[in-house]
């Protein structure tokens, strides 16, 4: 058995690491699975760049962020899986929201007037909104962001946006240091169910096909380890499978209840996973198809495409300068060639592109595979904008100087 230790932080996206390791996937591959749970992205980055851990399940955008030297000195990581796409949500408490559109199935389904109606509540609230963020590079942040970038809030002068590890957002919205918060899930549950806030927009309503967690590697031991990774990917694409099997879900809310992971009971992890969510205490359950996604669609691709949009993003709030070398840097953080030459052999559909038009889809679509067929589900922006990978600089400026 090859020993392996992978770092997480304890969210519902975390579930292909955490079965892969109680199913038995990983062992199935000759893999002894270690699970590093991590309260915080910061320390978790660390563990990773500092070789106490070999992998790490990581937010997409600080998997760039750390290859381009932008969350600390440059180390070169890799991504040659995604563990989940969608996944989560803006909640903000119940004073604030009660300037939004009381009917919680419109606002949700709706966040283009969500927007409006946001921009609108800012100025009536008692203080300029406090909104936690679980990192400045996280998907979350970016997705905030865009939408509030939307409608004419400027994100970095309208609101205030405080970085809090994940477990920590309910503790703070009670505490009154903050007005809401967008993390993954169960936080945005946990803190519904306890009547401290309401929902405002699920991810997947903001681009439907949101890249989300991925598996990090430093790119030189997963160079030099290739067997052993290639057979992490079977066990990850297997296990990411079974979590996104309906009749396994309450197991899997078992599992990631145990105090070791995620800590929380399953009735606060069971609706993410399948997707009917509370969005306020007292409310009916709405069903959000898609809130997230472990394996179907070929969800684990590392599209390099969804690599640029997180670099372009960088660019666009002044995080990141636009050159040739960090755009291209950026591109290769996303493997999707280390992916293919793992599960090339096991028969399971797989793009045969690198890159695609993100945001481009508005209906399930037929793509060219490597094996059998693969249908792609819509991967709209909710503004409509499309994100073309070969005019990224076109792409950035279309937004206005910021």
């Amino acid at each position: 058995m090859t020993p392996l230790s992978i770092a997480f932080v304890p969210l519902t996206d975390s579930a292909p690491l955490i079965a892969a390791r109680e199913k038995g996937f990983a062992a199935e591959q000759g893999i002894d699975l270690t699970l590093v749970r991590s309260e915080s992205w910061a320390t978790l980055r660390d563990r990773l760049v500092y070789g106490q851990v070999q992998a790490a399940h990581m937010l997409a955008p600080l998997a760039v962020a750390v290859t381009l030297g932008l969350s600390q000195h440059p180390c070169a990581l890799s991504t040659p899986f995604k563990l989940n796409t969608n996944g989560n949500a803006l909640v903000m408490s119940t004073a604030f929201a009660a300037a939004l559109d009381p009917d919680l199935t419109r606002r949700i389904d709706d966040p283009i007037a969500t927007a409006h109606d946001f921009a609108a509540a800012i100025g009536l609230h008692r203080r300029k909104p406090v909104i936690g963020v679980v990192h400045r590079f996280s998907s979350h942040a970016l997705m905030l962001r865009y939408w509030l970038g939307f409608a004419g809030i400027d994100p970095d002068r309208d609101v205030t946006l405080r970085v809090l590890p994940p477990s920590l957002m309910t503790e703070a919205l009670k505490a009154d240091e903050i007005d809401g918060f967008i993390a993954g899930e169960p936080w945005n549950t946990a803190a519904t169910a306890e009547g401290l806030a309401e929902f405002v927009f699920a991810g997947v309503r903001i681009w439907q096909r949101g890249v989300e967690k991925v598996l990090a590697l430093r790119k030189d031991w997963m160079e030099a380890n290739a067997m052993t990774v290639d057979r992490l990917l079977i066990a990850l694409s297997r296990s990411a499978a079974w979590c996104d099997d309906p009749a396994n879900k309450a197991e899997l809310a078992s599992l990631l209840a145990r105090a070791e992971y995620v800590g929380r009971s399953p009735d606060i992890l069971l609706p993410a996973l399948t997707g009917v969510i509370v969005p306020k205490q007292g409310h009916s359950p709405l069903a959000i198809a898609d809130f997230i996604m472990f394996g179907r669609e070929a969800s684990g691709f590392p599209w390099r495409s969804q690599a640029l949009w997180i670099y372009s993003q960088f660019v666009r709030w002044g995080l990141a300068p636009h050159d040739a070398a960090s755009e291209r840097a950026a591109a290769e953080v996303f493997r999707s060639d280390i992916y293919r030459r793992a599960l090339g052999a096991s028969g399971q559909p797989m793009p045969g592109a690198s890159l695609k038009l993100e945001g481009a889809l508005t209906a399930p679509l037929a793509v060219g595979s490597h094996a059998g067929t693969l249908t792609l589900g819509p991967d709209r922006f909710f503004d409509g904008r499309v994100f073309d990978p070969d005019h990224l600089g076109d792409y950035i400026a279309d937004f206005g100087a910021h």
